[in-house]
């Protein structure tokens, strides 16, 4: 697989930004529908909820999910590309949103996180339950970080759950995705905008149990690092950020996973450095690494200006579809 940008978003950042705010999620030349879903609430083991968003699509034997990513949902840019892909090609789609994301406060004292493979886990197993075609598994940024650590944790099982797997610009190195956000312009245009939606529902949270955690250090918290610390760390079982971000880490695992996986990483994503990315002598027979020098992070435009998002769909969505046995 091959990824050149075009000429109109130079570098990194154009080529994430744009593709989030201005780029069509269809490709170019087809009469584009609204992207329409079917909502279902689930209750989970804790006496909390989880709400999917089913694309409204013919019925199909197999089934792509979706894992947004930090701050995404159903309406995220990445995913009506892919339900814009999925619908074009017979496949159905879910996107299940990680709690607290679908627009309403969850229940339970806790959110998400990057390492949420459990959580994974449980929404996967019950959707094999209910499904008895192929089931496809993506996830995007944090989703696909998360999704990772479900099939690294899974070993030999996730193989019986899922027919193949990817992970879209998954922060794969916490640490070292933490320390590139949080600097320079990253700081000043990614750190600002995520947290501009993450405090406000941590502040949800707190009303909802005080006493939960520090509301001082929640308001002085500049960057994630800080964020982490305070709120996403000790709600989640983990004694600091540090200790969140190494046990939360997909990248030193990889080669436990035992299921056709592709992890796809922009050599050029803002905050998930190439430094970091893994070598493929390290990731084992299973994982195939795509890792194009441009696309930004979660971006891949193509096209005239203002350029479509179905670069991701086809190259992605299609190596799940061969990996996972074809169409079904």
């Amino acid at each position: 697989m091959n990824y050149i940008a075009p000429w109109w978003l130079p570098g990194g950042h154009a080529q994430t930004i744009w593709p989030a705010i201005g780029a069509r999620p269809g490709p170019p030349g087809v009469a584009r529908q609204a992207i329409t879903y079917r909502r279902e609430r689930w209750d989970t083991p804790d006496d909390d909820f989880i709400d999917l968003d089913w694309l409204n699509s013919a019925p199909s034997s197999t089934l792509l999910v979706l894992f947004h990513g930090l701050e995404g949902s159903s309406r995220s840019h990445y995913a009506l590309a892919f339900a814009a892909w999925a619908r074009q090609q017979g496949i159905g789609l879910v996107v299940p949103h990680f709690r607290g994301c679908s627009g309403q406060i969850n229940r339970a004292p806790r959110a998400y996180h990057s390492g949420d493979f459990e959580e994974i886990g449980w929404i996967l197993q019950r959707l094999r339950s209910r499904h008895a075609g192929k089931l496809l598994a993506l996830g995007v940024s944090l989703g696909g970080n998360a999704l990772l650590r479900w099939a690294e944790e899974a070993d030999t099982d996730a193989a019986r759950c899922v027919s193949a797997l990817a992970g879209i610009s998954a922060p794969l190195d916490l640490a070292a995705s933490g320390q590139a956000i949080g600097r320079g312009l990253n700081r000043q245009i990614y750190t600002r905008r995520f947290l501009a939606t993450m405090k406000p529902r941590a502040w949800q949270k707190l009303a909802q149990f005080p006493g939960l955690f520090d509301a001082h250090a929640l308001h002085a918290a500049r960057d994630l690092y800080a964020f982490d610390n305070v709120f996403t760390a000790p709600l989640h079982g983990f004694k600091n950020t540090q200790d969140y971000w190494r046990r939360a880490s997909a990248k030193p695992h990889l080669a436990r996973i035992r299921v056709p996986t592709l992890v796809v990483n922009a050599r050029n994503d803002p905050f998930v450095p190439a430094h970091c990315l893994p070598h493929a002598k390290a990731v084992g027979d299973h994982v195939t690494l795509w890792q194009p020098e441009g696309g930004g992070h979660v971006g891949f435009a193509l096209g005239r200006p203002p350029g479509h998002l179905q670069t991701l769909p086809q190259k992605v969505g299609g190596w799940l579809v061969a990996a996972g046995g074809g169409n079904g």
